[in-house]
């Protein structure tokens, strides 16, 4: 089985990217997936957040990428049975730069994904955590995805700054990854009690319908202190609104995909 692999990508910053790649992930271990998170983001915000040290980040994605090691050889075993994390560096930042010259520079990715040293590494799920830009990152992203997943924050102008990356995603439907589809939206940062984002939600579903998931990620300290300890918050506060509510996402997520386990693998 190839794993599914799916971009988590918003330009804007701060939308929680960073926290629903790491937490989904934790998410899908626990319902028995083996998973990769795979940091394109030169903050190297998730590597941090699942226990990856800058000191022992000796291959990142930015290696993978110019094609000076394979994933293989980049990926880093998370204290988390079954979660692994190619790491990230600011080195990711000269990205466009190094790359502009190498007429493959949007597939480059996707190719490293796809190696037949990454099959010995019987992932079910792959998740890119892109940066907070649609540069030649995200791009390799989504030309490697099968799917995009978008985190909106529940803010004034939230929507509006959509349109840009759907025209993205179309661009490369169009010339690279025909396949790739809208995973779905999900709401996050939450508060009930702020009428604004009610109104968001209320915009978000008539203009977006089924594409916006059913679980809200609700505004939650415990998700905010997690990555400085090195963990996913479902490690870090099990029992805390957010972990609970990034376990709901990934059971919908199982329920759109029609089944809550992976089929069982060769061998």
């Amino acid at each position: 089985m190839k794993p599914r692999i799916i971009a988590v990508a918003n330009q804007k910053g701060g939308v929680g990217k960073t926290t629903t790649a790491i937490n989904l992930a934790a998410a899908m271990v626990e319902r028995g997936r083996r998973v990769l998170v795979v940091d394109l983001d030169p903050q190297g915000n998730a590597s941090t957040g699942l226990g990856c040290e800058v000191s022992t980040r000796s291959i990142t994605s930015f290696d993978v990428l110019t094609e000076d090691a394979t994933l293989a050889e980049a990926i880093v075993r998370t204290e988390v049975e079954e979660l692994f994390v190619c790491p990230a560096t600011p080195d990711l930042a000269s990205a466009d730069i190094e790359l502009v010259s190498n007429e493959k520079r949007s597939f480059l990715l996707s190719d490293a994904l796809r190696q037949p040293g990454v099959e010995v590494l019987d992932l079910d799920l792959i998740l890119i955590d892109c940066p907070p830009s649609l540069n030649l990152l995200t791009v390799n992203a989504l030309v490697a995805a099968d799917s995009v997943l978008v985190p909106l924050q529940s803010e004034f102008f939230a929507l509006e700054g959509l349109s840009q990356l759907m025209l993205t995603i179309r661009q490369v439907r169009e010339a690279a990854n025909p396949a790739l589809r809208i995973e779905g939206v999900v709401l996050t940062m939450f508060d009930a009690r702020n009428n604004l984002a009610l109104q968001v939600e209320q915009d978000a579903r008539e203009t977006l319908g089924e594409l916006v998931f059913s679980t809200i990620i609700p505004r939650n300290v415990r998700l905010s202190e997690a990555p400085s300890h090195g963990k996913p918050a479902l490690q870090y506060d099990s029992s805390s609104r957010g972990s609970v509510a990034y376990r709901a996402l990934a059971d919908e997520l199982d329920r759109r995909w029609g089944g809550a386990r992976p089929m069982e693998k060769a061998g």
